[in-house]
């Protein structure tokens, strides 16, 4: 209300401001697990976790670990700790690979993300260009994309893990490559992410930072992280809303 007139000042709403943000959005970076599916819900990850661990173990190697690396629940946890003290070594090698394997029979029976499809098949529709940014193996996304019928709305632009952990989110490199290879400005660029690493690494490239939360806990940590209230989704219904609207 002004002080002047006494009348209410114009009030957007969260459907308004998410749909003026839809309305400026030409390229969209999607995180992978999370946004566009759940990778680990009929593998789990802890599962995957342990089997590292016994990668090493067969190899005589675990005494690389310490305690807690050794029971860790974080499927890329043991690849991540060894790799800042053994960067570039044939273990980092053979524990990436043996992640990507697990991450592989993921791939085949991953949950879609409610939303993820139409929502991916719309913004293609209207004429925004996609890409993937994601921690996990290319060749992961690759697959289940594949299963989906969704690998066009994104080739070739999928980025993920490779042997240079150093630069894996929230190291903003492989959306700053994302940015490059499509000709994208950040300010016309949008990251779907559900990690504070992926916040993290969409500040430092610029981007504006949507955060999928799909459950109480992730929304706290994104609040915690500095993520506003009204760009943390519970769904990506209302997402799917605003671009439809935008199309109508």
């Amino acid at each position: 209300m002004t002080a002047e007139t006494g009348r209410a000042e114009p009030v957007t709403s969260e459907a308004d401001e998410l749909h003026e943000l839809v309305a400026r959005t030409r390229y969209v970076l999607f995180d992978f697990d999370g946004p566009i599916c759940r990778l680990f819900s009929g593998h789990p990850a802890d599962v995957i976790a342990r089997d590292q661990v016994n990668w090493l173990d067969v190899r005589g190697l675990g005494g690389m670990l310490t305690e807690a690396e050794r029971w860790s629940s974080d499927p890329h946890g043991t690849l991540s700790s060894l790799h800042g003290r053994y960067p570039g070594s044939d273990v980092i090698a053979g524990l990436e690979e043996n992640l990507t394997r697990h991450e592989l029979r993921a791939a085949r029976v991953a949950m879609p993300t409610a939303y993820a499809d139409p929502l991916i098949r719309t913004w293609v529709a209207v004429g925004a260009r996609l890409a993937v940014v994601t921690n996990n193996s290319a060749r992961t996304v690759a697959s289940y994309l594949t299963g989906r019928g969704l690998y066009p709305c994104f080739d070739p632009h999928i980025y993920g893990r490779t042997q240079e952990l150093r630069l894996l989110k929230p190291h903003p490199e492989m959306l700053n490559r994302a940015l490059r290879a499509m000709g994208a400005a950040p300010d016309a660029s949008l990251m779907i992410g559900d990690a504070l690493s992926d916040h993290a690494a969409a500040r430092a490239a610029g981007v504006r930072f949507l955060g999928y939360a799909r459950n109480p806990a992730a929304r706290s940590r994104m609040l915690g992280d500095g993520v506003p209230a009204h760009d943390i989704m519970g769904s990506l219904e209302p997402l799917l809303s605003s671009l439809r609207r935008n199309r109508s």
